[in-house]
């Protein structure tokens, strides 16, 4: 008869079996032991291939004996065994960035071996310990929903394609010591797992022993007080992606345009829990962290009481949060320019260049790449290869006449028609000859020097980096 554990993991790989390579993230601990023999079983009888990825971080003395240990382990079960060493980047705040460092490197394991799915031995007892720590730290519904039995994590792994499985998420810490002992499977004991200087371990031995001999089992509970938290956060992301839509700037046409900003007097007529709820997704969708409750309030503040022609500037540490023209943006950070500014500089820098017939030219100090496509119509490409180009931000004073039948006009009011916000114009470079501008990006090419009919007819056209 099979055991609860054998139950569960079959269980669960019955919704991400698929036939492909599937890899066990193996440590050598008691856990990942279970699962790492649990998964060779299956994988031998369902005929999966079958990897085990190791990662050393350096942080015991030990750290060498137990990637022996492991390659040993594997060798034995026949499953084909990577290690992968990392260097820790902050070495103030161990955790975190062992764990970035480890599911970074899972995650170019699983590229290079060609997985899509990777397992990970989270158990009854680590749900428990991960709602506990969010509650500590002032959680909403999404901190409090633990983890999934599957999911993507593309900011954790480096992918969207990689499945993040859980197969052990419904077995508790003692059905998988039950199950070691009965299989006499060999494991490690990381020394570390003791330090209480760690929060999770804090927690571990303090406070979820006081919590099994006062509530018995609670881990199930805990375990279905997560999946409340799903179920609610569901809904929320449900209500936020309504919202999103609702609040979305639309063209001309009626259409969202998912680049023009979300517009402020929709957000004002939100109730705050909903404006907030909101924002949360907006920036979780635009891949950014979610800020800090505070930092909302304060950001929500300067929103709606900045009068309504106020070009606002929150800095994000991953964004910047603009509102212009009635509409709010998440702009990305971007490296300082030499002589960029929102405003004019008149002794802004130009540099010189000259085209040899080149599909593209980056120009570091601009920020982005020239692109000279091929097109119907544009500047002969016999007589821009004899010009010395130069390309610069704008000095003040440029003018631009995008066809015969359109006036010429400042670049200002080119920007104030295509509506490109006032942050955004100081870092667009134009180019042109001596007295004569040609191209500026954002805008288009100035009509003087266009042809037609032409083979060598060249059109630019500005990227940025």
């Amino acid at each position: 008869m099979k055991s609860d554990v054998v139950v569960l993991f079959e269980r669960q790989a019955a919704a991400f079996a698929h036939g492909g390579p599937v890899a066990v993230a193996y440590s050598g601990g008691l856990d990942s032991t279970v699962l790492l023999h649990l998964a060779a079983g299956w994988a031998r009888a369902n005929g999966v291939p079958l990897h085990a990825f190791h990662i050393h971080h350096g942080l015991s003395p030990n750290a060498d004996a137990w990637e022996a240990h492991c390659a040993a382990q594997c060798m034995a079960l026949g499953v084909p065994f990577t290690a992968r060493r990392v260097t820790l980047e902050d070495r103030k705040s161990v955790e975190a960035s062992a764990r970035q460092a480890r599911y970074a490197a899972l995650g170019e394991l699983c590229r290079e071996r060609g997985v899509d799915v990777l397992l990970t031995a989270h158990h009854l007892d680590d749900q428990a310990e991960t709602m506990l720590l969010q509650l500590a730290r002032g959680a909403g519904p999404a901190g409090l929903s633990g983890m999934d039995a599957s999911n993507h994590a593309p900011a954790l792994l480096g992918s969207l394609d990689i499945v993040l499985a859980r197969p052990l998420l419904q077995a508790s810490r003692a059905q998988l010591e039950a199950y070691a002992g009965e299989h006499a499977l060999a494991h490690i004991d990381d020394e570390s797992n003791t330090d209480t200087r760690y929060a999770r371990n804090a927690l571990r031995h303090t406070v979820m022993p006081t919590l099994a001999r006062a509530f018995p089992g609670y881990q199930e509970r805990f375990a279905r007080s997560a999946a409340h938290a799903q179920a609610a956060q569901r809904l929320l992301t449900e209500l936020a992606q309504q919202d999103l839509q609702a609040c979305l700037h639309r063209g001309e046409d009626g259409q969202a345009d998912d680049g023009g900003g979300l517009d402020v007097e929709a957000l004002r007529a939100l109730s705050e829990d909903r404006r907030n709820n909101l924002l949360r997704h907006w920036f979780t969708v635009t891949g950014i962290r979610i800020p800090s409750a505070s930092w909302l309030a304060e950001m929500t503040t300067q929103l709606l009481e900045a009068r309504h022609d106020a070009n606002l500037l929150v800095t994000h540490p991953d964004r910047e949060v603009r509102r212009y023209k009635g509409r709010l943006y998440l702009d990305p950070k971007r490296r300082e320019l030499a002589g960029t500014r929102e405003d004019i500089f008149e002794d802004a820098p130009f540099q010189h260049f000259q085209w040899n017939g080149e599909a593209s030219i980056a120009f570091p100090d601009y920020g982005g790449t020239l692109h000279f496509d091929p097109a119907e119509q544009g500047v002969a490409g016999e007589w821009l290869r004899t010009q010395l180009l130069t390309i610069s931000f704008r000095r003040g004073g440029e003018r631009l006449k995008l066809a015969p039948n359109r006036p010429t006009r400042g670049l200002k009011q080119h920007y104030q028609a295509l509506d490109i916000p006032s942050w955004e114009r100081g870092r667009l470079p134009v180019v042109g000859i001596p007295g004569q501008l040609l191209y500026a990006a954002g805008i288009g090419m100035d009509c003087h020097r266009i042809e037609q009919g032409r083979n060598d007819c060249i059109a630019m056209r500005w990227v940025t980096e």
